[in-house]
């Protein structure tokens, strides 16, 4: 069913996946299936904003019988169904049965930068580039059909960062001053071209609100990648991580912290705004 053909909704929501929509460690969504039930119920448009690839969030949307946009790899770009909105768009390009709209950098330049850069101030990186299937399912606890697709990187290296802190903080500093983005997921560092998640998330609710101008958007995250996004929507919901505890660097008061972890969290605040 394409968009247009919905009724109006009276929500968007935008989603962090990993820790967020599904469990940190095992993946799962079973503790958010309330919500998504509810959702799917109300016909509310739901979108994976996320540091996962398109490839990797195909999966997702095949299991849960979601025919939205998507926005992977820290709103590297957006796809956007073949025939979801009814009015003309400038697009990007065309890729399979998705309109694209491409913010971020290509990955290859990505790469390149942070080579060039952790050599300069001597900071041991590995990134998913360097990696094979093997120690990317071992870096994120994924069988190797899962990791391969989180290899199909287009617009955002991962990578962890082998030396001392004050590394870390001069290898971030470095990427800024070269005019890329940087940003910490919930298991890996981030170097972008000029895109975030809000600027992502902001450009499709646009898109939306040229179809209803009423609608309100809602953001859920559990990290300082997904910040921008929370910034971007109507209400913007913060997550507790294992521990109960919320992500010190996320610092907002406009933000809503969450009561609960990952999905179980997700769905309780979605299910007491939605009802």
């Amino acid at each position: 069913m394409f968009l247009y053909n919905m009724s109006d909704p009276e929500y968007i929501i935008f989603t962090d996946m990993d820790g967020t929509l599904i469990d940190h460690n095992t993946y799962s969504y079973r503790d958010a299936l309330p919500a998504l039930r509810l959702i799917s119920k109300k016909n509310i448009p739901l979108i994976f904003c996320t540091s996962k690839t398109k490839a990797e969030l195909e999966v997702y949307c095949d299991e849960l019988n979601i025919h939205h946009p998507l926005i992977p790899e820290n709103g590297g770009a957006i796809f956007i169904p073949e025939d979801y909105f009814n009015f003309p768009y400038k697009y990007d390009k065309k890729i399979d049965n998705y309109h694209v709209i491409e913010l971020g950098e290509r990955y290859e330049i990505l790469r390149s930068i942070l080579k060039e850069i952790s050599t300069k101030i001597d900071c041991k990186v590995i990134g998913f580039g360097d990696m094979d299937i093997d120690q990317v399912s071992l870096e994120c606890s994924l069988d190797r059909q899962s990791a391969a697709l989180a290899k199909k990187r287009d617009y955002d290296e991962a990578f962890i960062i082998l030396s001392p802190p004050e590394k870390a903080i001069q290898l971030e500093q470095e990427i800024l001053n070269k005019g890329y983005n940087y940003t910490k997921g919930g298991r890996f560092h981030h170097i972008m071209g000029s895109n975030d998640k809000g600027r992502s998330v902001s450009i499709l609710s646009d898109l939306y609100r040229q179809k209803w101008s009423n609608i309100k958007t809602i953001g859920l995250g559990d990290s300082l990648n997904d910040l921008p996004m929370l910034k971007a929507v109507d209400i913007g919901i913060l997550v507790q991580k294992p521990g109960r505890i919320y992500d010190p660097a996320v610092i907002d008061p406009s933000i809503k912290k969450g009561n609960g972890i990952g999905p179980a969290g997700w769905s309780k605040e979605l299910i007491n705004i939605l009802k």
